[in-house]
């Protein structure tokens, strides 16, 4: 006998490229109406056509994480189209290198805003929408496996993403007898653009070329390789599914064996 999950309706935000669209895609194959969201929407408009082409649903939503009011907006047009919302995925982040001195005001301000702020809206915006409808949710929040341990030259990313894990536990402390689940992810050395770029410049700042740059964060992989966005995307959708019900409060690393605990 099989069972099928009823349809249900996840948003993910940051869904235009790398990790954020390869959660779109597979939640959308695991039967989601998925709502993209990242500042330009015609970034999103090729990850529509992917799941339409697939026979899914999708809807494209432009919304700045870190302005409060349009992401709270980005959920009301989404359970306004689907008729429901169940799953957040927090997924919209920055990682600029930052070596120590250099860091400036500046810096900590657009990263806190969009990788710190941005999550806790979207969880507000997530919560609200679940009090509305009148039944519990997922909320999915992206850290990262430099927010696990300390990788060198990333100071402000990497603590933003430390930052994600204990709003993570606080909140889901806070909403569990309401049965809303919050946990997280940490992606460890994914190949997206993000990635490739922080490799570029650590790199540069060192004096080396990109693969020694990568090499500095990727030398300790168990599993030898570096992860495929397919690799968080799998992960995430277990924490989106049925069959992570009974975790809340924890972040699930995604690094191929870089950090054990």
């Amino acid at each position: 006998m099989e069972f099928f999950m009823t349809k249900k309706v996840a948003m993910v935000t940051g869904a235009g490229q790398g990790i954020g669209e390869a959660i779109a895609l597979r939640l959308a194959k695991d039967g989601f109406a998925v709502a993209l969201v990242a500042r330009r929407a015609n970034k999103l408009e090729d990850v529509k056509q992917k799941i339409e082409q697939a026979g899914g649903e999708a809807l494209v939503v432009a919304a700045d994480v870190a302005k409060r009011e349009e992401i709270f907006a980005a959920v009301e047009k989404t359970v306004e189209h689907f008729g429901d919302f169940n799953v957040m995925i927090n997924n919209a982040g920055v990682a600029p290198t930052t070596p120590i001195d250099t860091i400036t005001e500046d810096d900590i301000d657009y990263v806190y805003s969009v990788n710190v702020a941005g999550t806790i809206f979207g969880i507000q915006a997530a919560h609200a929408a679940f009090k509305q409808l009148g039944h519990p949710g997922k909320i999915i929040n992206a850290t990262s496996q430099a927010g696990v341990v300390g990788n060198p030259n990333l100071t402000v990313y990497s603590s933003s993403k430390f930052a994600i894990r204990g709003i993570t536990q606080v909140v889901a402390r806070e909403l569990a007898e309401e049965g809303t689940t919050v946990n997280a992810f940490a992606p460890g050395i994914v190949k997206t653009p993000m990635m490739y770029d922080i490799a570029h410049k650590v790199g540069q700042n060192a004096g080396k070329d990109d693969e020694w740059g990568m090499q500095t964060f990727a030398k300790d992989i168990a599993l030898k390789r570096l992860s495929e966005p397919e690799d968080v995307a799998n992960a995430v959708a277990f924490l989106a599914g049925p069959d992570s019900d009974y975790i809340t409060g924890q972040t699930l690393e995604v690094d191929g064996g870089m950090q054990f605990h």
